[in-house]
């Protein structure tokens, strides 16, 4: 472990000044990207688990063939032009 420190410490004295700045300021901006595309995932999720929310709703109903509850949904979830 003594060793370990050591060697950070001598790697820390050759670096650049500045240069550390430079890093943090790039990792803080990858770290905004990534969360920016974590958000734009989690959002695509909850979409694709409403899509997948109205098939079942679609589905239950046709597999019992309750023909009125199909077209009872299907009255509720058309888009009139």
């Amino acid at each position: 472990m003594n060793d370990r420190l050591r060697d950070a410490g001598r790697k820390i004295g050759r670096v650049a000044p500045g240069s550390t700045r430079q890093e943090v300021a790039a990792l803080r901006e990858r770290v905004s990207e990534l969360e920016a595309e974590v958000q734009e995932a989690r959002r695509l999720n909850r979409r694709v688990a409403e899509l997948l929310d109205v098939v079942e709703e679609l589905l239950v109903p046709l597999t019992l063939r309750d023909e009125e509850k199909v077209q009872a949904f299907l009255d509720a979830h058309t888009l009139t032009p």
